[in-house]
């Protein structure tokens, strides 16, 4: 029976059952869609209109970051024992799911439309940018996160291997998780009978609202809802796990008196960082969590990866950086590494920074571009006044390793120094560390 909603201060005509619904502005939206944008979000138009704070979603803001302080309070150590149950639940759930959904009805369409390529869009430049977001942020190259945690490794660890491990392990977990998400669209599409491509959605909405109404289609719908939802919110707080405690150990290690404080330094942190939240907990939330997605991960990341690769190769050298690992692993460092970190990864980090740089949604990227950076040049400006000589000398001053460079163990130190004095073959010496 048709019937007369009210939602959001808009008129909607629902037009048959529950599927889907005449908004007054004249488009077709789903419930699905109205309860997550206007009962949930309460969303305002664009982000001109930021609106008043949703209470529901800051209350549930403030839990999480609860949650991640009671986590990481304790250092590193209790953070590794928590990582072991958030990290593998989710491989349990995906495991489930995938059971699940591919003995649905209709799942190998959805399979088959992920699987089946369409190189027509490869053409697309936005298709390798969301690539590279998508590798950004699943990796977290940039971020911190990866060089925080690696601090905390022994310190022959054999990061080589690592590094290729870990980018497998992503890759592939990614790639499974696609076959858990299609195939239960495969299971919506073939239920409501339109095809698969008009089912995916990208964004939040897939997670939020395409995926969750194709799971109520499914027998014991509840269960499946829950635990799904219960997944992505390990997944997130395993996200901010890595990336406070690398914001931990940049200040300890910049001001060790801290270290004696450090549940402290972490209450200020989780009080900082929530506060900055709160904006994205408004009715406007949504379109600034869009503009950081479109000009932090997808600019500001490879921009900072590009300096940190500058800094690395070019500024301390590929020799003396060759030697470290060397050191380090008791592994030489193939030539092919350094080809590719010293020209072919450059040239892609700029290209996707010039393309995101170029889309800039007006006066509002630019600034999350600039001010998520700032801190890069302001910081190197200071180096600068606190150097003596001339403008050229304090720039050579500061783009060479200083007394303090090398391992912060002292018998490790020691043995690094004893490694460099007899590298005479790879141009590294004593004097020119200033050691």
């Amino acid at each position: 029976m048709n019937r007369i909603l009210y939602l959001h201060r808009e008129i909607i005509l629902q037009i048959s059952g529950n599927s889907s619904f005449f908004t007054s502005n004249g488009s077709i939206t789903t419930p699905e869609d109205e309860f997550f944008h206007n009962r949930l979000l309460r969303m305002s138009p664009d982000i001109t209109h930021i609106g008043g704070v949703v209470w529901p979603v800051f209350w549930s803001n403030v839990i999480c970051w609860v949650i991640v302080y009671l986590c990481i309070c304790n250092g590193v150590k209790s953070v590794g024992k928590i990582v072991y149950f958030t990290v593998l639940f989710p491989y349990v759930v995906l495991t489930a799911l995938f059971i699940r959904g591919v003995t649905l009805p209709g799942a190998w369409k959805g399979i088959l439309f992920y699987i089946l390529p369409d190189w027509g869009q490869l053409k697309k430049p936005k298709v390798w940018a969301d690539a590279a977001t998508q590798l950004f942020y699943s990796l977290g190259p940039g971020w911190g996160g990866l060089i925080g945690m690696a601090s905390f490794n022994k310190f022959h660890y054999k990061n080589l291997r690592s590094s290729i491990i870990i980018p497998l392990v992503n890759s592939g977990t990614s790639i499974w998780a696609g076959f858990v998400v299609f195939s239960v669209l495969g299971f919506a599409a073939d239920r409501s009978g339109v095809p698969v491509g008009e089912v995916a959605t990208a964004g939040p909405g897939l997670a939020f609202i395409t995926y969750p109404a194709a799971v109520s289609m499914m027998p014991a719908p509840n269960l499946w809802a829950v635990t799904f939802f219960v997944m992505l919110f390990f997944l997130g707080i395993d996200s901010m796990f890595v990336t406070i405690e690398a914001i931990l150990s940049g200040v300890v290690d910049e001001i060790p008196a801290c270290r004696t404080r450090k549940k402290l330094i972490t209450f200020i942190t989780c009080l900082v960082l929530f506060s900055l939240s709160i904006i994205c907990n408004t009715e406007g939330g949504l379109h600034v969590i869009g503009l950081l997605d479109a000009h932090v991960a997808i600019a500001c990341t490879p921009l900072v990866c590009g300096l940190e690769i500058i800094a690395a190769l070019y500024t301390y050298g590929p020799r003396r950086l060759s030697a470290d690992i060397r050191f380090m692993t008791g592994r030489p460092l193939g030539r092919l590494w350094l080809v590719v970190w010293r020209y072919i990864v450059p040239v892609i980090l700029v290209v996707i920074t010039a393309y995101s740089l170029k889309d800039a949604a007006g006066p509002a990227g630019w600034c999350v571009a600039l001010v998520s950076v700032i801190c890069i040049p302001i910081y190197a400006i200071q180096l600068l006044f606190k150097s003596k000589g001339t403008l050229i000398e304090r720039i050579r001053e500061n783009c060479r390793p200083n007394n303090e460079w090398g391992p912060a163990d002292p018998e490790m130190r020691h043995l690094w120094k004893a490694a460099i004095n007899k590298n005479k073959n790879r141009d590294i010496q004593l004097n020119n560390l200033d050691i």
